[in-house]
């Protein structure tokens, strides 16, 4: 197999990539199919309960007012009980990640999250976490209406005062993934923001001193992306030493997707695999088991499937 060498990527015409080794999984989603998908511009007045999925079952814990009066000086939840305060919170993270739950108090899956939104406010120190009970008063149900929230719990991901993302009954661990996906400022995955981002890091790796570069391509709102970027993040602190991971999202500014048009990429998330300035292979989907194994591969390892 030819490996393509990337000094192309300072050149504006798009080359071929037919000779790219490539392992493909049904787990990945359509770039331009995701990159068109509209929000629901649903406003209704009546908030509703949320379907649960079925990892929300089995904590019972409740943000109700008993728990509110005894809360802990470690709980980081933020409860506001007006659109000037949620506001000011939103101003006051700047660029950091602020997570909002809307729950209410009559919502059996509300009660059953929350735990979970207490226990990643105390891991996460640089994120913000918020609830919103939509059903406390008229200001609560207007702000709900404002933010197109019609069915509880339903959380929302801002940075900058921008909705980045969000998402409706969902359980604990798909919570998790979220906050990491969307909020990790200080781990061992790089953060490309453009094509200038990919080429330093590429030349910064070159020569025989060099790692293996792992090229996580994505989309911000893009589920099998949010799925396997936990075993990235593992993957990058084990594989410190010998491997560097670095991620982008396509969707974030007009450079990225230039970039994911030239290398190709047609769904996400893709992998590249690039040693010493060159794409060695590339590996479509998000399954645990198969990312491990090519890593392994393209680092000498022999891996039979």
């Amino acid at each position: 197999m030819a490996a393509i060498n990337l000094t192309f990527l300072s050149c504006k015409p798009s080359l071929p990539y037919s000779s790219f080794r490539t392992k493909i999984d049904h787990s990945s989603v359509s770039l331009f199919s995701a990159a068109r998908k509209l929000r629901s511009d649903r406003h209704k007045s009546q908030i509703k309960p949320a379907r649960a999925s079925s990892s929300t079952k089995g904590t019972t814990k409740t943000p109700s007012k008993s728990a509110d009066d005894k809360k802990s000086k470690d709980e980081r939840v933020q409860k506001v009980h007006s659109v000037e305060e949620f506001d000011a919170a939103l101003r006051a993270a700047k660029n950091r990640l602020v997570v909002v739950e809307y729950a209410a108090s009559h919502s059996e899956n509300s009660q059953r999250i929350y735990p979970c939104m207490v226990e990643l406010s105390r891991a996460c120190g640089d994120v913000e976490f918020l609830l919103v009970m939509g059903d406390e008063s008229d200001e609560m149900r207007a702000l709900c209406r404002r933010e197109g929230i019609d069915r509880v719990p339903h959380f929302s991901f801002y940075k900058s005062m921008e909705k980045i993302h969000e998402e409706e009954g969902i359980g604990p661990d798909r919570l998790v993934g979220d906050v990491l996906y969307y909020g990790d400022n200080h781990s061992a995955v790089e953060q490309l923001h453009s094509r200038a981002d990919v080429e330093a890091l590429i030349e910064r790796e070159r020569g025989a001193e060099g790692r293996l570069v792992v090229l996580d391509v994505g989309l911000k709102h893009c589920g099998p992306c949010v799925k396997v970027y936990p075993t990235v993040l593992k993957l990058s602190r084990s594989m410190a030493g010998t491997v560097v991971f670095a991620r982008m999202n396509g969707d974030e500014n007009d450079s990225c997707m230039e970039f994911l048009r030239d290398m190709d990429v047609v769904e996400v998330p893709t992998f590249l695999f690039i040693k010493d300035g060159d794409i060695r292979g590339r590996y479509v989907g998000s399954g645990k088991g198969e990312l491990v194994g090519e890593i392994l591969r393209y680092q000498g390892v022999r891996v039979t499937y």
